[in-house]
């Protein structure tokens, strides 16, 4: 996607349907409406510009030394700030919301690279060139 805002509407689409997903598979995850998964999905995304990249630099030692694991706690942790902080949305503990920002990953992760596929036009065939070398 070259538009930005077309961009933007695709990650929070993303996010919305792997938000939505996670609240009807894991149990100690819900989400009142349409409305709060609104206000959800652009809590977490102010929360992931803003506050996710001062969490990994300062955790950056630990999310090293844990090959990236630190990573999906932060994640976790930002799901859990989001459902203290929106009416509507439950997350029941800490093993919710790591079940819930697992999903929401890869959610996200998927629908991203599916949509890299379907936005990239193939490379332009070249015409055959003769292997003569010219001087």
């Amino acid at each position: 996607m070259k538009h930005p805002i077309a961009s933007l509407l695709i990650r929070w689409i993303a996010l919305a349907l792997g938000v939505g997903l996670s609240a009807k598979v894991v149990p100690g995850i819900s989400c009142a409406d349409g409305v709060t998964l609104l206000f959800v999905v652009i809590m977490l995304s102010v929360f992931n510009a803003f506050l996710k990249p001062l969490l990994v630099i300062f955790t950056l030692p630990f999310v090293l030394l844990s090959l990236g694991i630190g990573v999906w706690l932060i994640n976790a942790l930002l799901f859990l700030l989001v459902a203290r902080m929106v009416d509507g949305f439950h997350v029941a503990g800490f093993g919710s919301a790591l079940l819930g920002a697992l999903i929401v990953s890869v959610t996200n992760m998927a629908l991203t690279q599916l949509l890299a596929r379907v936005a990239t036009p193939p490379p332009p065939s070249r015409p055959k060139q003769d292997d003569v070398i010219d001087i």
